[in-house]
């Protein structure tokens, strides 16, 4: 059931960035008389954007449903990576509560990675989709961009928080001092996302070193990107011959640290007196 509520959640992403992108949709404006002909679409259009966030809404609804009659004896798992929140399939209320939170997670993990990404600033057209989920966030300063993760992961910890402990789902904290305390190292632990692009990226930039694809965007984007994010390893001499070593030593770098700071915010969290 992990599986299918993984796909269930790409599913409900899916939705949500056709509900974001589909106002850029040309045949959507309007168009001067003299170009109706050309961009009318073939069919009336009948689909509005509020439809997508209803089906997404019934998507949610429905699955939790699935999760109680198909799987009663099944335990699902809210991972925020320093701590793990569990809901029971037999309980449809928190069936109810964890369908939603396990997609709004999903949500803020593709959202941090794509701040990531935006902070990277990579060539169009590649970009641009990047762009286009993120919005007018795209064009905020870096410090903005930065802090988001923390702040936005933060806050929505601290909401959610009041939530898991009236299920009883969690133990009601000792004072207000303490929930903050445990939203600030959920707001730090947000930033273990930035692991898995920075990962793709160098990937896709060692890759594409040896081996020629193409001219297609998406190897350039990788290379410059990728270039960024070695910065820090510039000065130390990592190549041999025609074989440069800086790309496996970052992604061995960015992993080892991804995994260290995890241990540690997850020892912090478990320190705080409940």
């Amino acid at each position: 059931m992990g599986f299918v509520d993984l796909i269930l959640n790409l599913a409900g992403l899916l939705l949500w960035l056709n509900w974001r992108s589909i106002r850029f949709d040309p045949l959507l404006k309007r168009t001067p008389a003299t170009l109706m002909g050309t961009l009318r679409p073939a069919a009336p259009q009948k689909l509005r954007r509020w439809h997508l966030l209803v089906f997404l809404a019934a998507l949610l609804f429905l699955r939790a449903i699935l999760y109680r009659w198909l799987a009663p004896f099944w335990v699902g798992k809210l991972d925020l990576g320093v701590i793990v929140s569990s809901f029971r399939s037999d309980w449809f209320s928190g069936m109810l509560v964890f369908s939603f939170l396990s997609f709004a997670l999903t949500l803020g993990i593709f959202y941090v990675g794509l701040l990531f990404l935006s902070l990277l600033a990579g060539p169009e057209p590649v970009h641009s989709l990047v762009k286009i989920p993120l919005g007018s966030v795209d064009g905020w300063p870096r410090w903005a961009k930065m802090v988001q993760p923390f702040f936005g992961a933060a806050t929505a910890w601290w909401l959610t928080s009041w939530l898991l402990v009236w299920l009883q789902i969690l133990p009601p904290p000792v004072s207000v001092a303490q929930r903050l305390e445990q939203s600030a190292v959920i707001g730090l632990a947000s930033y273990l996302v930035w692991q898995f692009p920075a990962g793709a990226l160098l990937a896709l930039h060692l890759l594409n070193s040896y081996i020629y694809f193409g001219r297609h965007p998406l190897w350039k984007y990788g290379n410059v990107t990728a270039q960024k994010i070695l910065l820090p390893l510039k000065k130390i001499p990592l190549r041999l011959g025609k074989v440069d070593f800086a790309p496996v030593l970052a992604l061995a770098l960015v992993f080892l640290l991804a995994q260290f700071v995890g241990r540690g915010l997850a020892l912090l969290y478990g320190r705080l007196p409940f």
